[in-house]
């Protein structure tokens, strides 16, 4: 499996918008806050690996 990552660029209720750091991206990914870790806030740093998502920073 690939690994991914991100940053939470804003939160939007029950939402978060995720933009790639790994690559050259401007596109943002749109993903259930129920999916990701509950401390994450705007500016964290998320990795996705084997379908789950990581607070790294």
């Amino acid at each position: 499996m690939e690994t991914y990552y991100y940053v939470v660029e804003s939160i939007d209720g029950d939402y978060a918008h995720l933009r790639r750091t790994d690559i050259e991206s401007d596109d943002l990914k749109l993903v259930a806050r129920a999916l990701l870790p509950a401390e994450i806030r705007e500016g964290s740093q998320l990795k996705y690996e084997m379908l789950q998502y990581e607070l790294i920073g």
